[in-house]
């Protein structure tokens, strides 16, 4: 009477008086499935296809065997009714309330008529390698004449922000002259003026960008010892630090600063010898004076604020307060006072 043989891949039938050692070809492992691939873990061969997988000779011999092997453990399933009574035996954890960040509303913000502290001050060597170069060169360079008179001559530009138009004779005088009264600044790859803020990506439209007052033409500027300008600055922030970039080149340690409280930055920088920026900043959040700095480089100034929380800026500076909602408190000021 013939039996069926139950090792993987044979599947035949043998007699048990005729089985011998070598009767039945199988496979000892297990199947595996990993990345497409078919297989035995007995053997290396490989397949995608799953007919091909199950034509896949065995790799052992020996005898054939009639035992059915065991079937795999089924997961024991539960009724309601005994998980009630798990979840009531297992031990209840501690629940925590897990609070958000606060809304901006409800931070106290510090009062900005905080005294102003000087931040500390960090200069690179390159920079007093430079400034000591350029002493040198003053101090043994010949000594240069300024321009003698009042004189205008054809072809000097215009001295104001964004006008650079040339002097090409009297009549250049009765022009109008259009001009910036603000600062450029280059943010994201945004470029614009301070006074306008007519936003362009190119730079080349950035130029042309017509001035946004009128007056008239400034062809000699006087020297009045320190020369008050506007200078090209930026920011950009990380999740615990803002900086702002102020490009001055050859700035003068000893004469320049920034002081600052907790919501109020004013940058003070001296460069190029007589040329001077002044900028205040209403900042947009709140700062740690303690742990900010101001780094001078050959090229540029940077000043590092340390974040008192760690959140997003929408933007470097406060928006000025709206005339409506001024005259609001000052109504509700008034209403206190009139209770009381």
């Amino acid at each position: 009477m013939s039996l069926l043989c139950y090792n993987k891949s044979c599947g035949q039938r043998f007699d048990a008086d005729a089985n011998s050692d070598d009767a039945c070809t199988y496979h000892p492992g297990v199947p595996v499935f990993h990345d497409a691939l078919k297989g035995w873990s007995c053997c290396k061969r490989r397949t995608t296809d799953f007919s091909d997988f199950l034509n896949i000779a065995g790799c052992t011999k020996g005898q054939h065997s009639n035992e059915k092997p065991p079937e795999p453990v089924k997961p024991e399933v539960k009724t309601s009714s005994e998980k009630e009574i798990e979840l009531e035996l297992k031990p209840k954890c501690n629940e925590y309330v897990i609070q958000g960040p606060k809304p901006i509303e409800a931070i106290v913000r510090p009062s900005q008529d905080e005294p102003l502290v000087k931040l500390e001050q960090k200069v690179s060597p390159s920079l007093r390698r430079t400034l000591e170069k350029l002493k040198l060169s003053t101090e043994n360079g010949p000594e240069r004449k300024e321009e003698e008179g009042d004189e205008v001559k054809i072809g000097v530009l215009c001295k104001n922000t964004g006008c650079n138009k040339p002097f090409e004779g009297p009549d250049s005088n009765q022009e109008v002259c259009d001009s910036h009264s603000g600062v450029p600044i280059f943010h994201e790859g945004m470029k614009y003026w301070s006074c306008c803020k007519r936003k362009t990506s190119d730079f080349n439209s950035f130029l042309s960008q017509v001035g946004c007052i009128k007056g008239k033409h400034m062809w000699i500027k006087t020297d009045t010892g320190k020369e008050v300008i506007p200078c090209r600055h930026d920011w950009h922030q990380t999740g615990g630090q803002v900086i702002i970039t102020i490009y001055a080149k050859n700035s003068i340690p000893e004469l320049s600063f920034v002081e600052a409280n907790s919501t109020v930055l004013n940058i003070h920088i001296v460069f190029e010898g007589k040329k001077e920026f002044q900028h205040k900043v209403n900042l947009w959040g709140v700062i740690d004076v303690t742990k900010s700095h101001m780094n001078m480089m050959p090229t540029k100034v940077e000043v590092t604020m340390r974040k008192a929380e760690p959140m997003l800026w929408a933007r470097l500076e406060l928006p000025p307060p709206q005339p409506q909602k001024i005259a609001q408190e000052q109504d509700l000021n008034d209403d206190d006072d009139n209770q009381s």
